[in-house]
């Protein structure tokens, strides 16, 4: 039989109607003193007023992003704070930033570029999008020369090797989900152009 766990000798500093509530504090409770009961009555007050930060219903239609803050009045994305089921006007400018995409297909790896990449590598056949990095055309034909070792010739297709495979690597700096990183250009385009 399991011994019982320790009771904290603290108790809840909350008084109702001057009566103090008394009830036991979990040990490892917040730096206050608030019974499970209270902490959650506080937490979901928090929640009311400032949001809680979680994954969209769909990846926001401004930018892309698939993280969001849920208010009681409903979304917003957490990148551009677009508001979540609001659709942009026809007219509206929608940021463009230019990128060098690295996409794979079995043991090959396409460097292209494209200020649209969603739409460009829709139409590529690949199986990963490993990484971006800002730049055009000039940064893609360098990375071009980079790795023209490996270069299926009259192609923008690699061989995968152990250079390209370190570039990537450190482009991508540990964000598993390339996708995260250029939902954040654009959200910081469009706050820079006033498009959200």
């Amino acid at each position: 039989m399991s011994a019982p766990p320790p009771t904290s000798a603290r108790t809840c500093d909350l008084q109702v109607h001057g009566v103090p509530c008394g009830a036991p504090v979990a040990d490892d409770a917040a730096p206050i003193a608030l019974c499970t009961r209270h902490l959650l009555v506080a937490h979901d007050w928090v929640v009311r007023e400032v949001g809680s930060t979680d994954l969209l219903p769909s990846p926001c239609r401004l930018c892309g992003a698939r993280v969001g803050v849920r208010y009681p009045g409903g979304w917003l994305c957490g990148a551009c704070e677009w508001r979540v089921g609001d659709v942009p006007d026809d007219d509206l400018v929608l940021p463009s930033v230019e990128v060098v995409y690295y996409v794979r297909y079995d043991d090959r790896v396409k460097i292209g570029t494209s200020s649209r990449p969603r739409q460009r590598i829709s139409a590529l056949p690949h199986h990963e999008v490993l990484a971006f990095e800002l730049g055009g055309r000039l940064l893609e034909r360098r990375r071009h020369e980079q790795f023209a070792a490996h270069r299926i010739p009259g192609t923008e297709w690699f061989e995968a090797n152990d250079a390209l495979s370190a570039h990537v690597a450190a482009i991508a700096d540990g964000i598993d989900d390339p996708w995260q990183r250029y939902a954040f250009w654009l959200s910081r385009e469009a706050a820079l152009h006033g498009a959200g």
